[in-house]
C-alpha cells in the first residue's frame, strides 16, 4: 500500500458511505475520526497523515506561502493520495469513500475531484480554496459536494471559495455552498450541516 500512516475503523453500519477524513495543518490520522463519528455514525472512517513537513508539521502538500501552493507539489500529492485510497479500498473492502477535509485536507480533496475524480463518491470541503490555478478539465457527473465557508476567514478570501464553487459546478458537480458566520474553525453549524447533507446524499443513494 502507498505509505501512508493511517487510521482505520469499519462500518458499523451497512448503509453509510465510507468517509475519507483529510486534517488540515499540523493534523494528524486523529484529528477527525471524532468528526466521522459525529456527521455519519457507523460508515468506515479512512484517515490518513499528510506526508509533507512544514516546521514539523503534517500537511498534504507544499506551499510556498499562505494561500500560495506549489503546485507541481499539489498535483504529485493528490496523484500519491489517489493511489493509497486506491489500495486502501482492495486492503479494507470498502466502496468509493465521500472525502471529508478541512483546510489544507479540504484542499487536497478538491484538487483529488479535479485530477482523479474516480477516487470519490464525493467530497465536503470545509474552508477550502482553489488548488490549482489551470486545473485540467475535469468530467465530475453530478458528484454531490459540499463547500461550507466562514464569513470572517482570515485565510480564505470569499472570492476564493466561490470560484471554487464554480469550478467545481462547471465540471459537473452537484455544489451545495454555504457561507458561515464563522471563522476558519470550525463551528457547531458545520457539524450539523455536514451530518444533513451525508443523510440527504444517503437518502438519493437509497
Amino acid at each position: 500500500m502507498t505509505d501512508f500512516i493511517h487510521r482505520f475503523e469499519p462500518a458499523t453500519s451497512a448503509g453509510s458511505p465510507p468517509l475519507l477524513l483529510l486534517h488540515g495543518t499540523g493534523g494528524d490520522e486523529n484529528d477527525l475520526l471524532g468528526l466521522g463519528g459525529m456527521i455519519s455514525p457507523g460508515s468506515a472512517l479512512l484517515s490518513p497523515r499528510g506526508r509533507v513537513l512544514e516546521h514539523g508539521m503534517p500537511r498534504f502538500f507544499r506551499r510556498l506561502a499562505e494561500g500560495v501552493f506549489d503546485e507541481e507539489d499539489v498535483r504529485r500529492r493528490a496523484l500519491e493520495l489517489g493511489g493509497f485510497v486506491a489500495d486502501a479500498r482492495k486492503q479494507y473492502g470498502i466502496a468509493v469513500p465521500i472525502a471529508v477535509g478541512f483546510s489544507n485536507g479540504a484542499n487536497i480533496a478538491a484538487a483529488l475531484l479535479l485530477l482523479k475524480p474516480e477516487v470519490l463518491a464525493g467530497a465536503i470541503l470545509l474552508r477550502a480554496m482553489v488548488p490549482l490555478s489551470d486545473p485540467p478539465k475535469a468530467e465530475l457527473g453530478g458528484k454531490p459536494v459540499l463547500l461550507l465557508s466562514g464569513q470572517a476567514d482570515p485565510i480564505v478570501p470569499a472570492s476564493n471559495s466561490a470560484k471554487l464553487a464554480a469550478l467545481l459546478s462547471e465540471a459537473g458537480a452537484r455544489v451545495d455552498h454555504k457561507v458561515l458566520p464563522a471563522g476558519h474553525q470550525l463551528s457547531q453549524a458545520d457539524v450539523t450541516l455536514t451530518r444533513n447533507w451525508i443523510g440527504s446524499v444517503e437518502a438519493k443513494a437509497a
